[in-house]
């Protein structure tokens, strides 16, 4: 055994066992894939992350659209609804708006109509109070009861729909039985530059009125 020594080590003493040749691969990862494997995934997660940020934008942008669309149409539906009771239709409200239902300060005549109830005028121009955005499209006209019927009393004067633009509503007479109503909003819905909203729409009129 010591010569078995000797021959393969030349001294017992200084032997060390020799065990099975270790192989690279089996060592695991370096410091340089450990830190290129980390970059990736956090690029990978922040890509994720702003796809889901940009789809909850679109989303809340997409909400306030038809939220504003649904307003829009409430304001026709109202629009309409006085046109079923015109006796008389015109785009002003006589010489000086002296027939306007309501003082107008400063605000333009875009429709006039004359109802049993009384008159009605609507009229684009800035708001009164800061809480409305851009112009505004006012109803000044009869109030309605509870039961949804207009009533015979002191004419209201009431904002309808705002983030109008200049001139953004049109009121155009299209033959002898319809009315074409055409309102533009410009409103910051969650990009740089105002988005414009045009809403379009044909109201039917009586088969039996004045218009001018």
């Amino acid at each position: 055994m010591l010569r078995d020594c000797l021959v393969a080590r030349g001294s017992c003493g200084s032997a060390t066992l020799i065990g099975p040749a270790r192989n690279p691969a089996a060592a695991g990862f370096s410091l340089v894939e450990l830190l290129l494997a980390f970059g990736l995934g956090v690029s990978l997660c922040g890509l994720m992350l702003q796809a889901v940020l940009a789809e909850g934008r679109n989303s809340q942008r997409l909400g306030r659209v038809l939220r504003e669309r649904l307003v829009a149409a409430r304001a026709t539906d109202l629009l309409r609804s006085d046109l079923q009771r015109a006796e008389a239709v015109a785009s002003t409200a006589g010489p000086g708006n002296a027939f306007a239902a309501c003082s107008l300060s400063g605000r333009a005549v875009v429709l006039h109509i004359e109802t049993a109830e009384g008159p009605i005028t609507y009229s684009l121009g800035k708001p009164a109070e800061p809480i409305w955005r851009g112009q505004v499209l006012m109803r000044c006209g009869p109030a309605f009861g509870l039961d949804g019927s207009p009533s015979a009393g002191q004419a209201l004067n009431r904002v309808v729909l705002d983030g109008l633009a200049p001139h953004g509503v049109r009121a155009l007479q299209q033959g002898a039985g319809a009315l074409q109503v055409q309102l533009r909003q410009e409103l910051p819905i969650g990009t740089r530059s105002p988005q414009v909203l045009l809403h379009e729409r044909l109201l039917p009129l009586p088969s039996s009125f004045e218009s001018s």
